[in-house]
């Protein structure tokens, strides 16, 4: 009696990681490397050549400071299934300006993860391992053929020369 309990204990717990266990532990993981990061940047431990600028113009503020130099900022930013952590900021002139580096640690994360969703739950492309050959509606579009005249007739009539 005490072996199933412990069997159906272990089972549900399995059940309950493959629901959420694995998204909170994948938001911990990507949540941890961010944190690295950013402790890297505030000591300056990282490659000022893999740095992109940002710009974004400002003119709706009344009144700015131009700044010569970068204060640090913290935050993130994704941009075409890329995420970006902001290193440093500026205002200079009528924009924004924004150095980032792109957080590659946290994309393998997410792709990690995504990846074990789909191989968990079963989900694949269509493509892989089936045909659509035996899609249940016929394609008609290929029995009809536009005649000289205009107008469409079947392709077993056309055959046939009068």
């Amino acid at each position: 009696m005490v072996l199933k309990r412990l069997a159906a204990i272990l089972l549900m717990g399995v059940l309950f990681f493959n629901w959420y266990g694995y998204q909170l532990l994948s938001i911990y993981l990507q949540h941890r490397a961010e944190r690295r990061l950013e402790a890297n940047f505030d000591q300056n431990n990282y490659d000022q050549s893999s740095l992109i600028s940002f710009k974004v113009p400002i003119t709706s503020l009344a009144y700015f400071n131009n700044y010569t130099g970068y204060e640090r900022a913290n935050g993130q930013i994704d941009i075409g299934g890329i995420r970006y952590q902001y290193v440093k900021r500026r205002i200079f002139g009528d924009s924004l300006e924004v150095l980032c580096i792109a957080n590659m640690t946290s994309m393998k994360l997410r792709t990690a993860s995504n990846d074990f969703f789909r191989q968990v739950n079963d989900l694949q492309q269509q493509n892989q391992g089936k045909k659509n050959s035996t899609h249940p509606v016929k394609d008609n579009s290929k029995d009809y053929r536009p005649a000289a005249t205009g107008v469409i007739v079947p392709d077993a009539l056309a055959q046939v020369e009068v």
